[in-house]
């Protein structure tokens, strides 16, 4: 069942039906962008659900907390990565992929009976970390405007059909009660000003 089937579920009676929907305005970054932001509600539950299980995986036991809070802040950058605000979210998500760099470096030690799994780990984060350097550039680039890319808007009126076409519709369209219909003029209606 595809989305625009979908939809008419909620539709009221009388209100128009999707036939189709149109091609997607979402460049390839955008699309990016969205599957990292999707990636950061993932990671951020499982660092705040399981702090203390990707600690002893990784060899960091005690640093709990600290993951907890990473998580926290995985979620916080999702957000914005999966808003409209993408550049904002995605510059942080690079912020922490740089503290999550530094940290799984203090797991790398030979001292550590579990440095091969945050080995693995240092490698995923390195490659999220490009994904999201080429996510961010992306999207920066496909919607940056270009020096001299003023706009112009002028030639728009808003109205489906143009201005022209709109003028009049209400008063053809509908009966106005007696009521409401008014005689006259705004000036006859206005007191008379002495100088």
């Amino acid at each position: 069942m595809t989305l625009t089937n979908i939809t008419g579920v909620a539709r009221s009676e009388g209100d128009p039906r999707v036939e189709h929907k149109g091609p997607s305005s979402m460049s390839g970054a955008d699309r990016l962008s969205r599957a990292l932001g999707w990636f950061s509600v993932g990671l951020g539950i499982a660092e705040l659900v399981a702090p203390g299980r990707l600690a002893r995986a990784l060899g960091l036991e005690g640093k709990e907390g600290l993951i907890r809070a990473y998580g926290a802040r995985e979620l916080a950058s999702a957000v914005p990565t999966l808003s409209i605000d993408k550049p904002i979210g995605l510059g942080a998500r690079i912020g922490g992929d740089a503290l999550d760099l530094a940290t799984l470096a203090t797991a790398l030690g030979r001292d550590n009976p579990k440095r091969h799994n945050a080995a693995i780990a240092t490698a995923l984060v390195v490659g999220i970390t490009v994904l999201d350097i080429v996510a961010y550039t992306g999207v920066k680039a496909a919607h940056r405007r270009s020096e001299g890319d003023d706009r112009d808007y002028t030639d728009r009126s808003g109205f489906p059909r143009g201005a022209q076409a709109s003028r009049g519709l209400a008063r053809k369209d509908f009966d106005i009660p007696p009521d409401y219909r008014a005689e006259g003029t705004v000036a006859d209606a206005l007191p008379m000003l002495t100088s």
